[in-house]
Order: structure tokens, then sequence, then C-alpha cells
């Protein structure tokens, strides 16, 4: 049980766990998750950090697929520029380990934002907080549960 698992089923949401084997000389975790658990990429969603101009930090949750664009995630969080946040700073503030972040239970709450295109999904995939173990719940009720908005992050 993780923290992002126990904040699910606490809030009594639907959702599925799934666990596969990590193999940590993996160079892409998130496309380790698709094809481990035969998702396709668009559905299967990474959780990363950013540093905000000012030194805040927030939460872009984009397809595993595609990369994050820092000028739209800096606009959707309204500042002026973002940068990816350093790994000691991730682990910090979220209490997971890089490659098993979650956007759920994390230890501090961040301004969090979704990519628009995770809507187009009745179920998407992130990471339940442990490499190799996701969680499959409805895009609305990340958005809840992670007090999120839906942008668009990618290009």
């Amino acid at each position: 049980m993780t923290p992002g698992i126990e904040q699910a089923r606490r809030a009594g949401i639907d959702y599925r766990v799934h666990q596969y084997e990590h193999d940590p000389d993996s160079e892409s975790w998130g496309l380790e998750a698709a094809q481990k658990t035969g998702v396709p990429e668009a559905r299967i969603f990474k959780t990363l950090l950013v540093e905000l101009a000012g030194g805040e930090l927030a939460v872009g949750v984009v397809p595993v697929s595609a990369m994050l664009n820092l000028k739209l995630v800096a606009r959707a969080a309204g500042a002026r520029k973002a940068a990816m946040a350093k790994p000691a700073d991730v682990e910090r503030s979220t209490g997971y380990v890089l490659g098993g972040v979650s956007p759920l239970g994390q230890k501090k709450t961040l301004a969090t934002f979704i990519d628009e295109s995770a809507r187009d999904f009745a179920t998407i995939f992130v990471s339940a907080g442990r490499r190799g173990v996701e969680i499959e719940l409805a895009p609305g009720d990340l958005a809840r549960l992670s007090d999120a908005r839906f942008v668009a992050l990618c290009r």
C-alpha cells in the first residue's frame, strides 16, 4: 500500500492497481510501464515536477509518449518560467523516489496540472507511488483527488 493508493481507497473512488516486474536498467520508466502492462502509451501518464520562477514547485501530469512543455506549465501556474525540478527536491517534496512519483499522496500539496488529453479516456494510468506499480482511475477522479486542473501541457 502506497500513500497514493491509500488516498484513492479513502476517497472511495473506483480504481485498479496494476503491478509489473520493474527493470532497474530501463531507460524510460513510463514506456516500460506501457510495454509491460500492454496499455497504449497515450493512456499512461508520468508525473513531473517543475520549479517555477520564484522557487515554488508544481506538478505536470502528461502522457509518457509526450514531453512536458515548460512554457505551458509555467503559464498554467501563472509563472514567468519553469524548469525541471532537481531530483532531490522532487523526492523531498513528494516522498516518492524518481520513477515512482505519483500525483496522489504526496507529502506536500502542490499546484497540479493534468494534460487535457487525459479527458479523452475513461481511465488513465499513473504511478501508484512505487516503480512497477500503476493505479488506473478516471481522469476526473485524479483531478479531484490532486486538486488539479486540465490544461494543454504538451505540443
